[in-house]
């Protein structure tokens, strides 16, 4: 151990003389833990909350979206999906119609948007089976004349309808004219199943339908608006949507799951950023609260200072006393205030202490994830402030004149 951090240690310890200082020094310290602490709660939360948005999404959608490059439908659809099995990382493909059509019940008609799927391909790259209150991916009606459909849950309430009952979907793609005006092409339909994500969004403006029903309602013979695709790393979502394009061919473009939502997770970005400058101030309030006691404490040692100086030790050596109280201050801040923060966010994954209304909110308690990379660049940003806020105390120490320091005392 050197003599500089001993001394700086001794410093630490020190209660006689002015009691404020040891009273600023604590406050600084208890300043840094919680903003640390805060901090990284904070971040886990919003980790916890885009990890949430992101599997719903992905969940009711697909890791990457295939399509035409002139958005017409694709024919040639059934070798497309062989040639998009063989890309590396591709765990499923499914057809879909991804088109916007009328529905109306007996009480409420509105403008959604229909998903035509194949049941047995589409579990394999969604979630929706996780989602159905229903507990069943079937489309089977009692009626033969009618056609199976999956409703979101908000949607069916608006509508006033439940399992078994009678809607209409309308498409005016291709519509007939008449001396009224255009006539809708119409499908009797009966609701098989209700889904559930959570999102707003898609529970209230999305209905499921068999993949030859939504070919016949939009006139579209044997073609396909998409091809959905799971990855066996939506992460890599991105990567593996280049490859899809170089096997598919010009003919074809994809989008992967971030280039579909690029504006929320943008958002979601920008205010974590935001967040973390704005509690970073906590710890700048702190560090301020370094720099008074550091001061205070050159004051109040103004003649250790002077008399280690006469005994041979330098300016440097002088600062590093002063630089290692500091650090150790922040050090010790930033450990306790990150442990303090891990152990609330722990008790939060495990006790679910927090909860929120189901009503406004599509998850029931408050949502954790915990990133260690978050922890360190946490605590980096503690013990950089901290070590800043020593520079002008110590440089000051550093420039006293032994002579005068000792006189004066």
């Amino acid at each position: 151990m050197s003599l500089e951090f001993d001394i700086a240690k001794r410093y630490m310890r020190s209660h006689h003389g002015y009691g404020i200082v040891s009273v600023i020094s604590t406050i600084s310290i208890l300043g840094v833990i919680i903003g640390t602490a805060a901090l990284v709660v904070v971040l886990s939360v919003m980790n916890g909350f885009e990890s949430e948005v992101r599997t719903r999404i992905i969940g009711t959608g697909a890791d990457i979206l295939v399509a035409h490059v002139t958005n017409y439908p694709i024919k040639d659809w059934e070798e497309a999906v062989e040639t998009v099995k063989k890309v590396d990382k591709v765990m499923a493909v499914s057809p879909i119609i991804f088109l916007k059509c009328a529905i109306a019940s007996k009480i409420e008609s509105d403008g959604i948007v229909v998903r035509g799927v194949i049941p047995e391909m589409e579990k394999n790259v969604s979630s929706i089976s996780e989602y159905m209150l229903t507990k069943d991916l079937s489309f089977e009606t009692d009626d033969s004349s009618t056609v199976g459909v999956w409703l979101g849950s908000t949607l069916a309430d608006r509508l006033g309808v439940s399992l078994d009952d009678k809607i209409k979907l309308f498409s005016l793609k291709e519509a007939v004219s008449s001396m009224t005006g255009l006539i809708p092409k119409a499908m009797s339909c009966q609701v098989t199943g209700v889904f559930e994500t959570g999102m707003y969004e898609y529970d209230s403006n999305l209905a499921y339908i068999p993949l030859k029903a939504a070919q016949s309602l939009f006139n579209m013979g044997n073609t396909v608006t998409n091809l959905a695709v799971k990855t066996n790393d939506f992460y890599k979502a991105s990567d593996v949507a280049i490859d899809i394009e170089d096997a598919l061919g010009y003919n074809y473009y994809s989008l992967d799951w971030k280039d579909m939502n690029k504006n929320l997770f943008s958002w979601i970005t920008l205010e974590k950023w935001a967040t973390f400058l704005t509690l970073s101030l906590i710890i700048a309030v702190a560090a301020f609260n370094i720099i008074s006691s550091l001061i205070m404490v050159v004051l109040e040692k103004r003649k250790d200072i002077g008399v280690l100086m006469t005994l041979g030790m330098s300016s440097p050596m002088i600062r590093k006393i002063f630089i290692y109280q500091g650090t150790a201050i922040g050090a010790f801040g930033s450990i306790v205030g990150c442990l303090l923060g891990y152990i609330l966010c722990y008790l939060q994954l495990e006790f679910r202490i927090i909860s929120l209304p189901k009503e406004y909110y599509f998850i029931n308690s408050l949502p954790i994830e915990i990133q260690f990379l978050d922890y360190i660049c946490v605590a980096l940003a503690a013990f950089t402030l901290s070590f800043l806020a020593t520079i002008y105390p110590a440089t000051r120490a550093a420039g006293l004149n032994p002579v005068e320091a000792i006189r004066y005392e």
